[in-house]
């Protein structure tokens, strides 16, 4: 899975806002493509040699479209593979962490803020759902059961002893929530995550059931293979994706419905995803069939979905090389309306809409959840108390598959610039311990570690190592004791150690000698601003050329710019001036655009029309006082009404500040941005909040300025811009 929380680009966290930035889009465009070898036919044979699954179920559901809810039946045989006796056994009914907006997971509160207020109409117990235990059988008679606390404990008449088995028949019905969770309809899709009672795992060491509740802050997805066969009842215009061989036949006792089968064994968990309106575009190479459902929404976007297909082959034939084949015969990708998360399934994946500026073969994010297939669907783990296991992974293969293609931005120079030492927490910490940091702390803490572990062994042994583990522990359950095992086993004790420090000090950070020079550090930032404006201001087709961020743009593409400041300004407006010049310093200087300062007028003279006629303008100060202003002035009103803004009007509003920008009067194809007040100088409580919105006019993660006025105390009073998408992943 990724989350990302996005803050505003400031002066003080402009550098953050990019990383978090780079998660949200595919931003980066240099690329070279990655000729992966065919996928072999050691696929099949994988999985004709994997054994029968500890855990077998067959679920019959019908959905309730109408009242969005699930009635089901499901029958579970579960094999005691344990040494213990059992006198009972245990289910997760996740679904009951909707019974309270207290138990749902914080990661889609932000996407519900938004969905509630474009539904008013929403009572919030509509936000809310559940599961409902209608009857409990074993053997076929009834056996007491309890529901309490998201865990469903089924007391046995008969005891379970080692390599027995049981057969348990539930009845069950679910109220699915509106808005987004795991498990929620919103629109015209449904999410059909936790929907039914799944078998916890037994811990033999500890002699008990994982009753864990599902993680407020983050996962707690923690399962056996298993082997499924499921029956969904749905009307017949739905399109049901789910992992496994899927087939549909009407349903004779009702006309106009269906029933979707799937049969997927050893196969981590079990989700759907449901639309009416979902169109599939599917490649099959290899014996490997790729499908994607989509919704047909935009112009030529069966051409982006059909390059994020062929990006989710490379990716799966990459990973199938590095680590262990994958060994399911088919893999599928379900576009909904979450944002800022994308989630991982066994042989499916959730991702967000498809954008117009979308970069299929850029798009880590996707790469990511792909890698997710062997880090969570194959080898599994506890995720509630070792999410490094499966989120650490994930993100170095996102990396490695990158780097692996040519793509330097994303590949290890993303690893090796990545800062997060400041965070005192082990990677090895549970969710709780993590305390909302599973960020830093799993995913860019944890692949810094396996970075540095590939780096002392040596690609070859790395890559011969991580063969070992996916043996070891595909359709299984790893654990980090595990992972150490294999390291010590495969390449020796001093990399065991090594590792072994590295996940439990809290104060780990990646050796100086596998991190990047000063130099190539001030060329990664660079490249990086770069490719993110242009991805940025890419988002909106015809967006004006008069608009703030483009200048920052046009510098990072090597145009020149040149600041120039009041010269004739009073000793007041002059500290102002140069408070406001050393923040927009800063923040050039962490892009790394080179920039020339005017602050005198004789100088302003001699390059008035050669060299300030052929470069990109940021004006600060009074009209009155700033001599390019001046000089310009008739060229500035004409280029003004271009944008609608009332130049003269505006220049005389008393205590007004304010910005705006316009084509340079002596060159179409420049840019003058000015950063203005009226009268001697700002008020004093001005200042912050005037320098404040400067920068985020000039940022990519914001709205798009043609202008904005200020009144008094720095507040906006009126602006002219154009929403940028991304924009509400960096709020406050």
């Amino acid at each position: 899975m990724i989350q990302t929380n996005f803050k505003s680009v400031s002066q003080k966290a402009l550098t953050g806002s990019l990383i978090v930035a780079l998660a949200v889009s595919p931003l980066i465009q240099v690329s070279q493509a990655w000729a992966a070898p065919a996928v072999s036919s050691a696929r099949s044979v994988l999985a004709d040699q994997a054994q029968h699954a500890q855990v077998q179920y067959r679920i019959d559901a019908r959905l309730d479209e109408k009242n969005m809810r699930i009635k089901g039946s499901e029958t579970v045989t579960y094999r005691n593979m344990s040494k213990d006796t059992l006198s009972e056994i245990v289910f997760h009914t996740f679904a009951d962490a909707n019974r309270s907006k207290a138990t749902q997971t914080s990661m889609f509160e932000q996407n519900n803020e938004e969905i509630r207020k474009e539904n008013p109409q929403k009572k919030p117990e509509d936000f809310l759902g559940g599961i409902d235990i209608r009857s409990v059988a074993a053997e076929g008679k009834p056996v007491p059961f309890s529901n309490s606390n998201q865990a469903l404990s089924v007391k046995l008449q008969q005891e379970l002893k080692p390599g027995e088995a049981v057969t348990v028949e539930i009845g069950f019905e679910v109220k699915i929530p509106f808005g987004m969770q795991r498990l929620s309809y919103y629109k015209d899709i449904i999410n059909g995550a936790h929907w039914f009672p799944v078998m916890s795992v037994y811990n033999e060491n500890q002699h008990a059931w994982d009753k864990k509740p599902y993680s407020k802050t983050f996962e707690t997805d923690y399962y056996d293979s298993s082997d499924f066969e499921v029956h969904i009842n749905v009307p017949e215009a739905y399109q049901v994706l789910m992992p496994g061989t899927i087939t549909t036949q009407a349903d004779p006792k009702e006309p106009g419905r269906k029933v979707v089968t799937a049969v997927a064994d050893n196969t981590r968990e079990h989700v759907f995803f449901a639309s009416p309106n979902y169109k599939v575009e599917r490649v099959t190479r290899d014996g490997l069939t790729i499908e994607y459902y989509y919704f047909d929404n935009m112009p030529d976007k069966k051409k982006l979905v059909d390059e994020y297909i062929d990006t989710a082959f490379k990716a799966i034939q990459f990973f199938s090389e590095k680590y262990g084949e994958y060994p399911y015969p088919e893999f599928r990708i379900a576009e909904s309306y979450v944002e800022g998360v994308a989630v991982e399934f066994a042989r499916v994946i959730q991702m967000g809409q498809i954008r117009p500026n979308s970069d299929p073969a850029q798009d880590t994010t996707f790469v990511h959840e792909i890698a997710h297939q062997w880090f969570h669907a194959l080898i599994g783990n506890d995720s509630e108390s070792e999410s490094f296991l499966d989120e650490g992974f994930a993100d170095f293969s996102m990396v490695y598959f990158a780097e692996k293609q040519g793509d330097k931005l994303n590949g290890f120079q993303s690893i090796q610039i990545d800062d997060v030492s400041f965070i005192d927490k082990p990677i090895a910490s549970n969710n709780t311990e993590a305390e909302g940091e599973a960020n830093p702390v799993f995913y860019k803490k944890g692949r810094q570690a396996i970075y540095q572990l590939y780096r002392m062994v040596g690609e070859d042994k790395f890559d011969a190592f991580m063969q070992e583990y996916f043996k070891r522990y595909h359709y299984k359950n790893a654990t980090i004791k595990g992972l150490l095992q294999t390291i010590q086993d495969t390449l020796g004790e001093e990399a065991r150690k090594e590792m072994d420090k590295a996940l439990h000090d809290p104060q780990f950070a990646l050796k100086p000698e596998y991190r990047l020079s000063e130099a190539e550090e001030a060329s990664y930032w660079r490249e990086q601003f770069k490719t993110s404006y242009r991805s940025s201001l890419s988002q909106i087709s015809n967006l004006p050329a008069e608009t703030m961020s483009r200048i920052v743009d046009k510098a990072l593409q090597g145009e020149p710019l040149t600041i120039v400041v009041s010269d004739q300004a009073g000793s007041k407006a002059k500290k102002q001036q140069q408070t406001i010049l050393a923040q927009l310093e800063r923040t050039l200087g962490i892009m790394g655009i080179p920039y020339e300062v005017v602050s005198d007028r004789q100088t302003l003279k001699k390059k008035l029309k050669k060299e300030l006629g052929t470069s990109n303008i940021i004006a600060i100060g009074s009209a009155k006082t700033n001599g390019l202003i001046q000089a310009l002035k008739p060229g500035i009103i004409q280029k003004s009404k271009a944008i609608g803004f009332d130049w003269k009007s505006r220049m005389n509003q008393k205590a007004a500040s304010g910005a705006y920008v316009i084509k340079h009067p002596y060159n179409q194809n420049r840019l003058l941005l000015h950063f203005f007040w009226n009268g001697d100088a700002l008020s004093d409580n001005a200042v912050e909040p005037f320098a404040e919105q400067m920068l985020q006019s000039l940022g990519f993660s914001g709205n798009f300025y043609q202008y904005y006025v200020l009144n008094k105390t720095g507040q906006v009073a009126t602006d002219k811009k154009i929403a940028n998408p991304i924009a509400k992943f960096f709020g406050e």
